[in-house]
């Protein structure tokens, strides 16, 4: 992907490195009104695509709502809340923790690793930031009667349907298949298409299944990130706002007006994201009065702020 600077890592007043990326952003018809980089081109938005995957399921007749369903969209931080959502998740569809087949892990979240690791326990699959997702792609699958061994395949009708249900609210086919860290196919779309399809799910209308995404990812934001997390941060202070970060640089945002913003960090890089997204929300008009403190992130020199992470010139005018 070809690339421009989106973030600058000021040291005082010298600039010391730059974060490049792709930023889109489409409005309500699914058009681009703000691109940076090369928008058209594809990549995998990794956790991004939760959202699209827990529509997929919803669409195949799972029965999930409220703070569930907003955990089957998460990558959480493995809090005990998240883990006990994961584990209800599979005991409503008559499965144990033996059947979840992401990648075993310890907690995601700073606080709830430290305390994993006090008490002395292993990494397992429970823990990782996708049991949500996973357990809620085998309730789906005991719904449908589909096997449970294989539901990582691609081939399997769950994700034969994820994939459909992608093409659909992306408004594009799927360029590429691959494995994603907790081993469930993961589908290259562009970042363009991935800002349209959380537009989409973000101004669905009542009634709708996209609707019930959003209103579960809304109203219950710490099921979808966890204590801290910017995700969590930005729907918590904005009504109707749907986020959801992904490995490699990427986060993807829906307003309930159905404009929608995606990006990618060049180098895989976390700490540019919330920079560049609150920019690019500060560019279409949205009050991010509130998520301030997500607009820079502090540079430490001998523990203390001496400069900060800030979105480029060119995204910030």
């Amino acid at each position: 992907m070809a690339h421009e600077v989106v973030a600058e890592v000021w040291r005082g007043d010298f600039l010391e490195s730059v974060h490049h990326g792709t930023v889109v952003a489409t409005d309500a018809s699914g058009d681009a009104v703000l691109s940076i980089g090369r928008p058209g081109d594809v990549a995998f938005p990794r956790s991004s695509n939760k959202p699209l995957q827990a529509l997929a399921m919803l669409r195949s007749g799972l029965d999930l709502d409220g703070e569930l369903l907003a955990l089957a969209c998460a990558s959480h931080s493995g809090e005990d809340f998240h883990v006990a959502g994961a584990l209800r998740i599979l005991a409503s569809a008559g499965l144990g923790e033996d059947a979840l087949q992401c990648t075993p892990d310890l907690p995601l979240g700073e606080q709830a690793r430290a305390q994993h690791l006090a008490q002395g326990l292993a990494p397992a699959p429970k823990y990782m930031n996708c049991s949500g997702k996973h357990a809620a792609m085998l309730a789906t699958c005991v719904a449908n009667g589909w096997s449970t061994h294989d539901y990582l395949d691609p081939a399997h009708p769950l994700q034969v349907a994820t994939r459909l249900t992608i093409e659909d609210v992306a408004g594009e086919p799927v360029a590429e298949v691959g494995v994603d860290g907790c081993g469930a196919p993961i589908f290259a779309i562009s970042l363009t298409g991935l800002a349209r399809a959380f537009g989409r799910l973000a101004s669905a209308p009542e009634g709708t299944l996209e609707r019930r995404i959003a209103t579960a990812m809304n109203t219950y934001p710490q099921w979808v990130g966890g204590t801290g997390r910017d995700v969590t941060v930005l729907m918590d202070a904005l009504p109707g706002v749907i986020a959801k970060d992904g490995a490699e640089g990427v986060y993807a945002v829906g307003l309930p007006t159905g404009e929608g913003v995606a990006l990618k960090i060049a180098d895989g890089s976390s700490r540019a994201r919330a920079v560049v997204i609150v920019a690019v929300l500060r560019r279409l008009g949205v009050d991010v009065g509130k998520v301030e403190d997500l607009a820079t992130v502090p540079v430490l020199g001998h523990g203390r702020a001496v400069g900060a992470v800030r979105p480029s010139l060119a995204l910030a005018s």
